[in-house]
């Protein structure tokens, strides 16, 4: 099932709950159909790689998803954590809004 998503590629975010509470990063992408995003630099897992023509087989490092609940938008310039509500503008485009403050995203 697709879930309405409210954080997008590029957010910068706060992980809330879980083993990496409290880190700090950037979404590199965000998988609707499952609900989770991958940001960068949490939840770190090692993948083995098989040898491939020239090239010998490795141990790669790489982000796994989790899941959006367990993450907020962040506000860089409040240092706090952005709860995020939508307001149609005068000009009639719908935009992201922090609810506390009423401030664009």
């Amino acid at each position: 099932m697709k879930t309405k998503m409210k954080l997008h590629r590029d957010d910068t975010v706060v992980v809330i709950a879980g083993k990496h509470k409290g880190r700090i990063g950037k979404i590199v992408r965000v998988l609707p159909e499952d609900g989770r995003v991958v940001v960068e630099g949490v939840a770190m897992v090692k993948r083995h790689m098989k040898a491939q023509g020239g090239q010998a087989g490795s141990i790669v490092e790489k982000e796994a998803s989790i899941h959006v609940s367990n993450v907020a938008l962040w506000s860089a310039t409040d240092s706090r954590r952005v709860k995020v509500g939508y307001k149609v503008q005068a000009d009639g485009v719908k935009a992201r809004v922090d609810r506390k403050t009423g401030a664009t995203v």
